[in-house]
């Protein structure tokens, strides 16, 4: 069910080791551009065809009901969510979760350059396989399912 192989985690390790170069070098509390900018550089270095503030069309019931802005898109297949704060929280992964699902890509990363040491999270628009999908029904299926999300198992 998850689109994860070994070129997806070769992938997705190389973005994480560029940006534990950027934080490394430029340490924490710049605003999201800084960082942006300074991670498309080192992608481009390393061979990546990196697309920055790619205009993406967000599709509901088949038709295009809007667009965002992805900060980087990396080989038109991942989409980075940057962040500078102080802490990452589980509304990011929601949100990144959200792009993934109304514009159709498969997985994402999120990186947050705010915190004192880089965190980052890989975050799947399909559960991940072997993920536990009890099906409850009612209200505690309404709280199962948003569990699942904040806890990333959706």
């Amino acid at each position: 069910m998850n689109p994860t192989n070994s070129t997806t985690d070769e992938l997705t390790g190389k973005i994480i080791g560029a940006a534990m170069k950027v934080h490394s070098k430029l340490g924490f509390g710049f605003v999201e551009s800084v960082y942006e900018n300074s991670l498309a550089h080192e992608l481009r270095k390393a061979g990546f065809k990196v697309e920055q503030q790619a205009v993406i069309k967000v599709y509901y019931d088949g038709i295009v009901v809007g667009d965002f802005k992805a900060e980087l898109l990396v080989n038109d297949e991942l989409i980075l969510e940057l962040k500078a704060v102080e802490r990452a929280n589980a509304i990011h992964e929601v949100q990144l979760v959200n792009y993934l699902n109304g514009i159709g890509k498969d997985i994402g990363l999120l990186l947050n350059f705010g915190a004192r040491s880089l965190e980052f999270k890989r975050k799947y628009r399909r559960p991940k396989e072997g993920a536990n999908t009890i099906g409850f029904t009612g209200f505690l299926g309404f709280l199962a399912v948003i569990g699942g999300k904040l806890l990333g198992q959706f």
